[in-house]
């Protein structure tokens, strides 16, 4: 397998269905993606470039608290939200996005004229809980490896606080 893609060669393609911004979030939220880690046979690490529009974010405002990220900016500019502050950011920047409560929730915003590009790294600890401060939501994901057919397998739950069944509830 080869383990080298030089970043001109990564296919930035849009969300799936299930996962594209509907209703209102539409007018916020857009990107295009283009998976780099599956591509290299990379095991603890997740790696995409993400490709934001002028004006949106790709991602609700969101903590992990198992994994950590780190971005680093190819094109463009914009802000950084963490917790209750704003930071510019620019081509060359790289931000440490460390797992952690809602003082460490994250969101990074297009704010110039052209189109954002960013490198995403995750480490890839499952299963994960984040968290979404703007609308108190959380969130659980699994990944289990793949099935028979090599496609990934996964689960995941979003609900809001306090939307949670007694753990005894039909038993």
């Amino acid at each position: 397998m080869k383990r080298i893609i030089n970043i001109a060669d990564v296919d930035l393609q849009p969300r799936p269905p299930g996962f594209a911004a509907t209703g209102d979030a539409a007018q916020r939220f857009d990107a295009r993606m283009g998976r780099v880690s599956m591509q290299l046979g990379a095991e603890k690490l997740g790696y995409n470039i993400t490709a934001v529009p002028p004006g949106m974010r790709a991602f609700p405002l969101h903590n992990h608290r198992v994994n950590e990220e780190m971005f680093f900016i190819l094109e463009g500019e914009g802000e950084i939200r963490v917790g209750s502050e704003r930071h510019p950011v620019r081509q060359g920047d790289i931000i440490a996005c460390p797992p952690g409560g809602p003082e460490s929730a994250h969101q990074i915003i297009n704010t110039g004229s052209v189109e954002m590009r960013y490198l995403a790294v995750s480490s890839k600890l499952s299963p994960e809980i984040c968290e979404y401060p703007d609308s108190n939501k959380y969130g659980i994901l699994g990944e289990f490896g793949p099935d028979a057919e090599g496609k990934p397998q996964m689960v995941r739950i979003v609900m809001r606080q306090g939307d949670t069944t007694d753990y005894w509830e039909g038993e």
